[in-house]
């Protein structure tokens, strides 16, 4: 049976399966409303790891979740991402991996958040117009300050993360990877050997699993639905594996973490395991 729990970084406690905050809606006051619902009622289902990120709403997903979860549960890891910000120029998204926008972002974050540090910081994407020893060098100062106390990236390749690694502590990985859509295997592997948490985003290929006749038929099997059997094939394929499924709705909250103790046979994940990827 897979293990629910695991120890970010070695010594940071969560349960596998999380909540991707990022699908929250902040516009109106109706949808702000129901968004701090579904972020309440995720930790009183047991969620221990929240994951959000600068780039939602510019900083509103972090205020969100502070809203309604603040003062947090001692169990509770809401770890935030840095490293995309908006062009001067142009108003739009664009990496940037400056130190002083990474500075900048995780002080905002600290306030957003109304914490003293964060247990666990993840680059949003290494910037390839900055020198990357410059952009773990500024997370890295910040650990030393104390305003940070892990380093996670995301979207990387195994040889990017080998050569973060030597820069860095690296605690998580953020990748895209779910049972449809397995790009990231070798960064994944990588991850395993080295005990790094890896943390699937769109970790239900969206459209695609219910559609999928052998998905469908374990799903009949196991009187489940096609997202909690990859949701649960995630849990089995990997022990450093932590999804973070992400939705506005209650009843998908619900039924994604249900997937929690949903148990696969050997034979319902070799079948699994031999469908081809739909990327």
């Amino acid at each position: 049976m897979a293990s629910t729990t695991f120890r970010i970084g070695g010594d940071l406690p969560v349960r596998r399966l999380g909540f991707g905050a990022m699908h929250l809606p902040t516009e109106t006051a109706h949808d702000r409303q129901a968004s701090l619902a579904v972020a309440r009622r995720a930790v009183e289902l047991g969620v221990t790891l929240i994951d959000t990120a600068h780039l939602y709403g510019g900083g509103a997903n972090e205020e969100l979740l502070a809203e309604a979860l603040f003062p947090y549960p001692d169990e509770l890891v809401i770890t935030t991402k840095v490293g995309v910000a908006r062009s001067v120029s142009s108003g739009e998204w664009e990496l940037n991996g400056r130190p002083d926008v990474l500075r900048a972002q995780v002080e905002q974050a600290l306030r957003r958040l109304r914490v003293e540090r964060i247990e666990l910081l993840q680059l949003h994407r290494i910037d390839p117009e900055t020198p990357l020893a410059d952009q773990l060098g500024a997370l890295r100062d910040l650990q030393t300050e104390g305003k940070l106390v892990r380093v996670g990236l995301s979207e990387v390749t195994a040889p990017e993360l080998e050569q973060a690694r030597e820069l860095v502590n690296v605690a998580s990985v953020q990748n895209r990877y779910n049972l449809l859509d397995r790009e990231h295997e070798p960064v994944l592997a990588a991850c395993e050997a080295a005990g790094i948490a890896f943390l699937p985003w769109r970790p239900v290929a969206a459209g695609t699993s219910g559609a999928q006749a052998e998905i469908a038929s374990v799903a009949a099997e196991s009187d489940a639905t096609p997202t909690q059997v990859t949701l649960a094939w995630l849990l089995g394929h990997s022990p450093v594996v932590l999804p973070i499924p992400g939705t506005s709705r209650t009843d998908h909250l619900e039924e994604n973490l249900a997937a929690a103790d949903l148990h696969l046979t050997s034979a319902q994940r070799e079948r699994l395991d031999r469908l081809p990827e739909q990327v």
